[in-house]
């Protein structure tokens, strides 16, 4: 089976397994570790492996190289990309900052390296509104996501530009659609991911990450949930809570790049070292600084 075969090559080659929870099931269930952004970051830190296998998107595998350079990272599908990350370039944040100099430069992880290397710090979903209200006082800007950012720009009137990016699956979801679920589910839980527009979060119970929506609904007393994000999260959701009822909030909450990855991939670039992140050195230290300071204020 390719499942045995991933598992064997992983102990021959001295490899770990990443995955978001985007991911398909069966690849979440032959990663070593499954999380969000931030888990992964952290996991990737302070792997011993000597191969990490990222089981995610583009920008996922570059913040593990930037934090394990050492480390040969492989992405098993190598066009899996982020339309969000593609929103926003080095040479348009550039302009801005020359424009606006005196704005602290937040930037989501969900954007490539050359980004992060021109940000004061990053952000994900887990951990954006502590290390923003640590930058309260300040002028900021947010980049790439305007939901997030707009979300949290509302909820605590701060002084923060938004760019105008934002994710392709989370976007598209509106108000009927909320409305729509809790009529047809009156009694479940409304879990949104902050990178949907704010109209929507507003009809949420709770509005948080992969991470804290998977939290949320172990706490939860409630027996049905509908969940506002990639439909990959359902997996981990019904594992960990097998007595819970869980409904995706829209049938198009689908990630088609998180999609590209499957067993089949996963066992080749294991097989052939294959389709391995590399970073200029230089923008590697820049964009490690503003995780660094992401992982010590989280």
């Amino acid at each position: 089976m390719l499942k045995d075969e991933i598992l064997r090559l992983k102990q021959a080659k001295d490899a770990v397994i990443l995955a978001h929870f985007y991911q398909y099931p069966e690849v979440q269930d032959i990663a070593d570790y499954v999380g969000d952004s931030l888990d992964l970051s952290r996991v990737a830190e302070k792997a011993s492996a000597k191969i990490i296998v990222f089981c995610g998107v583009n920008f996922m595998a570059e913040t593990a190289k930037i934090l394990s350079p050492d480390k040969k990272v492989l992405l098993p599908a190598k066009d899996a990309g982020c339309p969000m990350a593609m929103m926003i370039s080095k040479t348009k944040l550039l302009k801005y900052k020359e424009q606006h100099p005196n704005r602290k430069v937040i930037c989501y992880v969900n954007s490539y390296a050359d980004v992060k290397a021109l940000s004061d710090v990053c952000v994900t979903s887990s951990n954006a509104e502590k290390i923003i209200m640590h930058f309260k006082d300040e002028k900021m800007l947010y980049i790439p996501d305007y939901n997030l950012g707009n979300y949290l720009k509302d909820r605590y009137q701060l002084d923060i530009d938004l760019w105008p990016g934002h994710c392709l699956v989370h976007n598209r979801l509106v108000e009927e659609d909320v409305l729509k679920m809790k009529a047809l589910y009156p009694k479940a839980e409304v879990l949104i991911h902050p990178e949907a527009p704010l109209a929507v979060l507003k009809l949420a119970d709770y509005v948080g990450s992969t991470r804290g929506i998977l939290n949320r609904a172990k706490a939860s007393c409630a027996k049905e949930f509908i969940i506002g994000t990639e439909e990959g999260i359902l997996h981990p959701l019904r594992k960990e809570n097998p007595d819970k009822e869980f409904y995706v909030l829209h049938p198009s909450m689908v990630c088609r790049n998180m999609k590209k990855t499957t067993l089949k991939e996963v066992y080749e670039a294991l097989l052939n070292e294959q389709y391995e992140i590399t970073i200029e050195e230089e923008i590697r230290l820049k964009a490690k600084q503003a995780l660094d300071l992401m992982l010590e204020l989280s």
